[in-house]
């Protein structure tokens, strides 16, 4: 089996929310896009747009679902900004206070209780999101990442990038991308900071040390230093989200690795050390 890995860029349209934790009356967003949010907005396009009419089958989504994670791989996608034709990521472990003071902004709202016209009692709160310019000098802010294509893929998920809604408040218009390209990877490398080998049963990342990891990572085995934290999600049981699933412990990206390691990219884009 082999894999090919495209580099795909998007522009933020509109603000994006991507959940977190909660502090206070305040909704934190990641600072970055994970692979669950990727493949789930991949699932959700790639379903509607097979649906002869409204996709409202539960078990077309948990198929197509399926698919995505046995015929493409993900990375996590970070900000970016574009020079010449560049697009070059600002990684938020890099110098976390000028990333929040450029990219992150928030939106207060609060429900009203009639007629005394006040706040109704814990319904107040604060949103917070990847601003769609950067806040200093209006730059445009894009998003860059990687995914893995398996041989004989037959899943139209370069059309469904066009199309691509993702994060929290998509009610609201949040989330909104513009797919600006999608390049063949030649030259094996991802974010001009790690290698990759796609000739195996899954794509396989080399990082060098003093290099970080990229993406949550199971701490089994990993020689690293950095954050961890429980990768806690909903899943599917016998409808979305049913079901709170405890998968592990996981290193968050911007953990310093000690060696030279390999990483299998597994399902969601999370990284599980292969040695």
């Amino acid at each position: 089996m082999t894999w090919q890995a495209y580099e795909v860029i998007f522009r933020l349209r509109t603000p994006l929310h991507v959940g977190w934790r909660k502090v206070s009356n305040l909704q934190m967003t990641q600072h970055y896009l994970t692979g669950r949010n990727i493949w789930g907005a991949l699932t959700m396009r790639l379903t509607r747009d097979a649906a002869p009419g409204p996709a409202t089958n539960p078990g077309a989504y948990r198929q197509i679902g399926d698919q995505v994670h046995q015929q493409l791989a993900l990375t996590y996608f970070y900000a970016a900004l574009q020079e010449g034709n560049r697009y070059d990521v600002v990684l938020p472990w890099e110098n976390e206070s000028a990333f929040r003071r450029r990219f992150l902004s928030s939106y207060a709202s609060a429900a009203l209780t009639y007629p005394q016209h006040s706040a109704d009692e814990g319904l107040l709160h604060e949103v917070e999101f990847i601003t769609p310019a950067t806040r200093d000098d209006g730059k445009p802010v894009f998003l860059k990442g990687y995914i893995f294509e398996r041989q004989e893929c037959d899943l139209a998920w370069r059309q469904a990038l066009v199309r691509l809604q993702i994060g929290g408040e998509r009610g609201y218009g949040w989330g909104d991308l513009a797919l600006i390209g999608i390049t063949p990877v030649d030259d094996g490398r991802l974010f001009d900071r790690v290698t990759f080998d796609g000739s195996g049963a899954r794509p396989v990342i080399h990082v060098q040390p003093p290099a970080r990891l990229l993406a949550h990572t199971f701490a089994d085995g990993v020689d690293a230093s950095g954050a961890v934290e429980p990768l806690v999600g909903r899943e599917w049981q016998s409808y979305a989200g049913q079901r709170v699933a405890y998968t592990g412990v996981a290193f968050a990206p911007g953990a310093v690795v000690e060696r030279a390691q390999r990483f299998i990219v597994e399902q969601f884009g999370i990284w599980v050390c292969q040695e």
